[in-house]
């Protein structure tokens, strides 16, 4: 598969695959013409490193990660990494929770206010555009 391809498949950028080759996440062989030509796994590789990339994983730790994705198998260090980086999001994950219902909250008593104060309650800025 061509690098134009891939990255249409996955939704990322040329410059994104050459990046991810770089950093040496991901794999390509060059055709007689000496263009890329990528496996037939890639496209789900590249969208496994959009994920862990997504959720703050450096390359580093991705280049680690990614033979455990493959094959299955991993060291008793890889099975360290991998605790550390889910404990890390299960903290991310708590703190978004907290921060959202904190947001909950505030909207919450923001419209107990504007109902107090005999204020129309609004849905939202696209309910009534005649006010603009």
């Amino acid at each position: 598969m061509r690098i134009g391809e891939v990255a249409a498949k996955a939704g990322v950028s040329v410059r994104a695959l050459r990046y991810y080759e770089q950093q040496d996440l991901l794999h390509s062989t060059r055709n007689p013409g000496g263009q890329r030509q990528y496996p037939a796994g890639a496209v789900e590789r590249v969208r496994l490193i959009q994920q862990l990339y997504s959720v703050g994983l450096p390359s580093k730790t991705i280049r680690e990660v990614l033979p455990f994705a493959d094959s299955g198998e991993a060291s008793p260090e890889l099975l360290e990494l991998l605790a550390a980086e889910r404990d890390r999001l299960d903290r991310q994950m708590t703190d978004l929770r907290d921060v959202r219902n904190r947001l909950h909250d505030c909207i919450t008593q923001a419209r107990k206010s504007i109902l107090k104060q005999g204020r129309p309650h609004s849905h939202g800025p696209d309910r009534d555009r005649s006010h603009r």
